[in-house]
Parts: C-alpha cells; structure tokens; sequence
C-alpha cells in the first residue's frame, strides 16, 4: 500500500520527523531508508536507539499510539497516489480481477488509508497486526493467498520495498516491484518497472505467466 498504491510513506515521514523533534533530535536519511516497509515495533526500536532513548515497552507503546493518530490525521485530508496505480486498479476491477491490500500497517491505520483509496477495489485485506509475523516474513502474503483462495504461485504482488518484496517472494509469489524511494534487488521470481503507469492489465499476466514459467523450469 504504502508508496505501491499511495505516496502515504511521505505522510508517515511528517509524522517520524515530528515525533523526532519531539524528542529534540532529527531522523537521519539512513535511518529513514531502512524503515521503509517496517513494522510500527520495528520502527520504534530504531527510532529509541537512535535517540538513545530507555526502551521501556511502555513508552514505546504510547509513541506507537501517537505516531497512528498523527498519521490518521494526515491520511483523511487525502493520500496522493502513486503514478498509474488508481488506473490500473480501476482496470483489474473492470476485469472482476480478485485483489488483495497486504500491507505491514496496523488494521486501524489502514482503515483509515481504505477510506481514502477505495476498499471496494479489494476482496481482502491482510495487515501486519493479523499475522504472527509481518514483512519480510511470507505470512501477510500467505494469509492473503488463503482468504483469496488462490496458492501463492497464482498471485503476482505489486511491491516497492526490500521486506515487501522478500515477503512475497519467500511466499511464493511471483514479483513486481515498482521501487519508490528506496533500491529494490532482484530476485529469483521478480521483475522490476518504473511505474504502473507504464502497464496495462494484460502486462502483468504477461509478467506472472513469464515468472512463474523460468520458475518451473529451474526447478524441473
């Protein structure tokens, strides 16, 4: 979801750099690049080391709640999305295409990113508090797989990070990533594009038909 549909990772960024000043220090570029695709917990240890804050849980928690409500705030005046991607939902909805949101973001901050987008263009829905383990462990994009009735080898994930890429890919998704802000390696089952503005319906079947096909064949 986050800088694959909606450029929302800007809007979290408002909220990481105030809740920075908060604390009197300043989010670095490195520290900001290696958040992008974590959880919530997994930035708040790294927001607290950085800031040589005690980690005490309770603390921790309370900065997860605000961090939320800020960004809830930021997301309901509207999320900006990214180049192609609200064409190309439009088009797979048209085409009854089944869909599914995966995303490392807690259930009530994508509610309210759902709002904004359209939760009409997703048969499920799978968010990191749902599932033992989120990016870039594969069971945000198992669990999805499953509601949607499908094995992980039928779906191609649409991803713009490291973890969310790795995620899909452990699960057994064919891959496409679009990178936003951050470089995105290659893999064994991905593709990377610019944009989904460069896309149409019939490319990405392409591109899963053309993974899924070299896949099989390695491991004839």
């Amino acid at each position: 979801m986050d800088g694959t549909l909606v450029d929302s990772e800007k809007l979290w960024d408002v909220s990481l750099s105030t809740l920075y000043a908060s604390f009197g220090g300043a989010m670095s570029r490195e520290t900001r690049t290696a958040l992008v695709g974590a959880s919530a917990e997994e930035t708040m240890v790294t927001v607290y080391a950085e800031l040589n804050l005690e980690p005490d849980p309770d603390a921790m928690a309370e900065s997860i709640r605000w961090l939320h409500d800020h960004t809830a705030g930021l997301f309901d005046n509207g999320l900006p999305w990214c180049d192609g991607a609200r064409e190309m939902l439009e088009a797979l909805a048209a085409e009854r295409t089944p869909m599914a949101l995966v995303t490392n973001t807690q259930r009530e901050l994508a509610e309210r990113a759902l709002n904004s987008i359209g939760r009409h263009y997703f048969s499920v829905s799978v968010c990191g508090d749902e599932v033992p383990n989120g990016k870039p462990a594969p069971d945000p994009y198992l669990r999805a797989a499953e509601l949607l009735g499908l094995e992980p080898s039928d779906c191609l994930a649409v991803e713009d990070s490291v973890t969310g890429s790795a995620a899909a890919e452990e699960a057994g998704c064919a891959v496409l990533v679009v990178p936003n802000d951050v470089p995105v390696p290659g893999g064994r089952r991905r593709r990377q594009v610019g944009s989904l503005a460069e896309l149409a319906t019939s490319d990405l079947r392409r591109i899963h038909a053309e993974i899924d096909g070299q896949w099989r064949e390695r491991t004839a």
